[in-house]
């Protein structure tokens, strides 16, 4: 294959989070509105061109007052930051379809460096003849490099909110005509 837009199909697709709450169990939630630009050869990534930008309004914990607590000046602050962004910077092999993707992951008005595992996952066609490929991607950052450090201290000692935050990435594209 060659270098090839790809088209992310939001519907088959899921950019979700998890995160420990009470030091003794984790809360997980998910984004549902995001864009991608990928531009790949999916069978070889590494000179890929691939960006990211998620709208934080979409949050969903499956709790509204949590979520909109999220959205608040005590987090996100979705009214001045709407958005969360990441551009690969560097791609490489570590195994057969196997890649660490490093790029700028911005978030709260701070870009950092981070790093995810990516998978091909695989290609194929549709029932309609459309070519599609799939990628899955895991990473973790720490959302007080962000400035995320809200937080409340617990009676039995430890804090209410762990600082690592995992993510988790499944993503299906179709090959742009």
């Amino acid at each position: 294959m060659t270098q090839t837009k790809w088209t992310v199909d939001t519907t088959h697709s899921s950019i979700d989070f998890s995160i420990r709450h009470m030091m003794i169990a984790k809360v997980k939630g998910a984004f549902h509105s995001f864009e991608a630009e990928i531009v790949a050869n999916p069978e070889d990534l590494t000179t890929a061109k691939i960006s990211f930008s998620v709208d934080l309004t979409s949050i969903d914990t499956r709790n509204t007052d949590r979520d909109n607590h999220l959205r608040s000046a005590d987090f996100f602050d979705t009214e001045n930051m709407p958005k969360m962004t990441f551009e690969a910077k560097q791609i490489t092999s570590t195994d057969s379809n196997e890649y660490d993707v490093v790029g700028d992951l911005t978030l709260h008005g701070i870009t950092r460096s981070e790093k995810f595992a990516v998978i091909f996952e695989g290609a194929g066609k549709d029932p309609w003849g459309n070519e599609k490929v799939g990628f899955s991607a895991t990473g973790a950052i720490n959302r007080s490099d962000y400035g995320l450090t809200y937080n409340a201290a617990l009676e039995t000692g430890g804090i209410m909110i762990g600082d690592e935050v995992k993510i988790m990435i499944e993503i299906e594209a179709s090959k742009q005509a």
